[in-house]
């Protein structure tokens, strides 16, 4: 894998993914709640997990959990609301951390980026180093954890930020990033949903051995335009840059379920969790969205899709709910089972990410 100046040298990616990002906010600001499960998001009927502290996960509850599910799996889970203005301005906080070692940072949510650490601004050659600075410099200023993946890629990075969580770093090496694709099963793979996962599965693609195995022809005729990407990660290989402050024509997230649904609790609560993916990119990019696009795609896999435009950016999650909701409503009751849905925002425009002056950031 060679740098996009045509040097023999491998790039230096670090993925950066703080740990449980909303809980441990919540945990650092309110010490009553350390050491204890704590779950972001709302108690109710149609409630979803936001965020998962630690405590909380060892009980089986994670993000995009329904509450009552997370309730049941445990019974002396504390939920907080959400406060987003919070996570704002403290991933302001480690963004300005980022930008003192590299121009070369695309956040992918509030919590989490990738940074080209090839030519970075402190001339650290290793960097594994810079990882470990960066999040040695994350604790000091916000008293919070995070992880970091390091490798040649941004696939690997991303994979291998998972691999000592929490508060912990690892590297995939060119010389080991196949090898460990090789072994990977394939429902771990960054960027394989569990749709693509089960259809993979059909096609008898366990792992990344496997997928190594299919020719391009094939993974092209059976994933699109995704087909080149899977041919090419099988092998170690990503040539994405990290781009900064790039702003997209639209940003979406679906959700195949594994039951169909025929009532509206179930569809709306299945909708907030690709709600708050998708306006968590828009946050963390500074981006503001004037269409949101609700797409329904039904039990025979017929689809269709309801759009709104307003007239300036949605300023809050609040009314992105709303508007979601409005889409939504009329569809029910539906004339055949919901396999899957998701939401898409355009109309996109670069707006101002100020944190709230108001806001008490010490710890």
């Amino acid at each position: 894998m060679t740098n996009d100046e045509g040097s023999d040298r491998p790039r230096k990616i670090v993925h950066v993914d703080m740990d449980a990002f909303y809980a441990s906010v919540e945990q650092r600001d309110n010490p009553e709640l350390r050491g204890l499960p704590v779950a972001v998001g709302s108690p109710a009927t149609r409630g979803v997990v936001a965020a998962a502290s630690y405590e909380a996960r060892a009980f089986g509850v994670h993000s995009a959990m329904p509450s009552v599910t997370a309730q049941r799996k445990c019974p002396d889970l504390i939920f907080v609301k959400p406060r987003f203005d919070v996570y704002k301005a403290v991933s302001l906080q480690i963004r300005a951390i980022f930008a003192e070692y590299t121009p070369l940072i695309e956040p992918l949510s509030l919590d989490e980026a990738y940074l080209d650490v090839t030519e970075n601004l402190k001339g650290i050659e290793i960097a594994t180093e810079i990882a470990a600075e960066i999040r040695a410099r994350i604790k000091a200023t916000t008293g919070l954890n995070a992880s970091a993946g390091i490798s040649y890629n941004k696939f690997l990075a991303k994979m291998a930020s998972d691999l000592n969580k929490p508060n912990g770093q690892a590297v995939i090496t060119p010389k080991n990033g196949p090898a460990f694709v090789e072994q990977l099963p394939i429902k771990k793979f960054h960027g394989v949903g569990p749709a693509t996962a089960e259809k993979m599965h059909r096609l008898r693609i366990e792992t990344g051995a496997d997928l190594k195995e299919q020719t391009l022809e094939f993974l092209t005729q059976h994933f699109g335009k995704s087909g080149p990407y899977f041919y090419g990660i099988a092998r170690g290989i990503d040539e994405r840059q990290v781009k900064p402050n790039r702003v997209r024509k639209s940003v979406g997230a679906e959700d195949t379920f594994s039951q169909d649904l025929h009532a509206y609790e179930p569809a709306r609560e299945g909708l907030q969790p690709l709600i708050e993916k998708v306006w968590g990119y828009c946050v963390a990019n500074e981006i503001g969205a004037k269409t949101v696009t609700l797409k329904v795609k039904y039990a025979d896999f017929t689809q269709i899709t309801r759009s709104k435009t307003v007239a300036a950016p949605l300023p809050t999650i609040a009314d992105l709910e709303d508007v979601v909701g409005l889409l939504l409503t009329p569809i029910f009751p539906p004339r055949k089972g919901i396999r899957l849905l998701g939401v898409t925002l355009s109309s996109l425009e670069r707006r101002a990410m100020v944190a709230e002056p108001q806001l008490r950031l010490a710890l």
